[in-house]
């Protein structure tokens, strides 16, 4: 079976990856190179999905492979693979061998795929993509992470939720790094024009920018063996589908900021604009003097991040 052009490569074909590849061949997008370590998984999942396509009605092919070499060529790579924290695991450790593990794959798609772009979605987000633009060396347009259009979309739900819409109908943002710091930009939430302040408590809005924040912590909670996949899966295709067809879709990503939000150096959450370069520009939005002060301590800690990872790095 021969790949088409244009394709994506997925890094890692765990659920999040596995299930990018689903999501993007079920909307007909491109076809996928499904890359793993693990030999037998990715041409398993590879297999799977393409016995199920004469039922869902899509003629995009998937090739399932352990050789790095096949990712060449890929319009687009997305990078899932890495580690979750396992109990007993401490932060350091996690930081560690997800940044060797990035580092390696980096190096990889540096050498055969050097046109391509790249969409982070390993944890910690921000700090894994500051880090894999540093290794590969692309152009920072084509480096971007995956988060706040996952983020976004939990705060859409809950709002929908609460007020018994389509979550399609609410129009919400979620700004900064992918974590507990995440900025949940209520001044901007609204929907069919009004403003969600209009339509909830000030105790509600609260409760829903609690758990956006906690969105992927409440997941795991109730999973108890592993994380969420299915809405990360869904944010990926997206972005995919943006830069793919040249849409110009503003959405919330990690990218790197030159001066916007008066931040410099740094991968950060913030709208972007997204077409066939990656991020062809940053949007900035106007914020209430409170999320200001939010996203200024938010762009801190992720520097704080910075630095820690930078000092591990050199030590191993």
């Amino acid at each position: 079976m021969e790949i088409r052009k244009p394709f994506i490569a997925v890094i890692g074909a765990g659920q999040v990856g596995a299930t990018t590849a689903q999501r993007v061949l079920e909307k007909s997008l491109c076809d996928v190179v499904l890359f793993d370590v693990v030999e037998g998984l990715p041409q398993g999942k590879a297999l799977d999905l393409m016995q199920a396509a004469s039922i869902e009605g899509y003629d995009r092919h998937i090739l399932g492979t352990n050789t790095i070499a096949d990712i060449s060529g890929a319009e687009i790579v997305v990078m899932t693979a890495g580690l979750a924290r396992k109990p007993g695991m401490s932060r350091e450790d996690l930081l560690t061998s997800n940044a060797k593990i990035v580092r390696d794959v980096c190096l990889n798609i540096r050498q055969h795929a050097p046109q391509a772009k790249l969409i982070m979605v390993t944890n910690p987000l921000d700090l894994m993509t500051q880090l894999a633009q540093e290794v590969t060396g692309f152009s920072p347009e084509r480096v971007f992470g995956m988060a706040g259009v996952l983020d976004a979309a939990r705060m859409r739900f809950f709002i929908a939720d609460r007020l018994g819409k389509k979550p399609a109908a609410i129009d919400a943002m979620v700004l900064g790094g992918h974590g507990d710091l995440m900025v949940p930009v209520t001044s901007q939430s609204k929907t069919e024009g009004k403003p969600v302040r209009e339509l909830l408590s000030t105790e509600a809005i609260q409760a829903i920018e609690t758990r956006t924040r906690n969105g992927g912590a409440e997941i795991v909670a109730l999973l108890k063996t592993g994380g969420a996949f299915y809405a990360p899966a869904s944010a990926v295709a997206e972005m995919v589908r943006g830069v793919l067809r040249d849409e110009k879709l503003v959405c919330p990503v990690c990218a790197r900021l030159s001066g916007e939000y008066g931040l410099r150096d740094i991968y950060f959450g913030v709208p972007a604009k997204l077409g066939k370069n990656g991020v062809e520009s940053i949007v900035e939005i106007a914020l209430e003097d409170q999320e200001k002060k939010a996203l200024a301590l938010s762009a801190q800690k992720v520097r704080q991040g910075l630095d820690e990872i930078r000092k591990l790095m050199a030590k191993n």
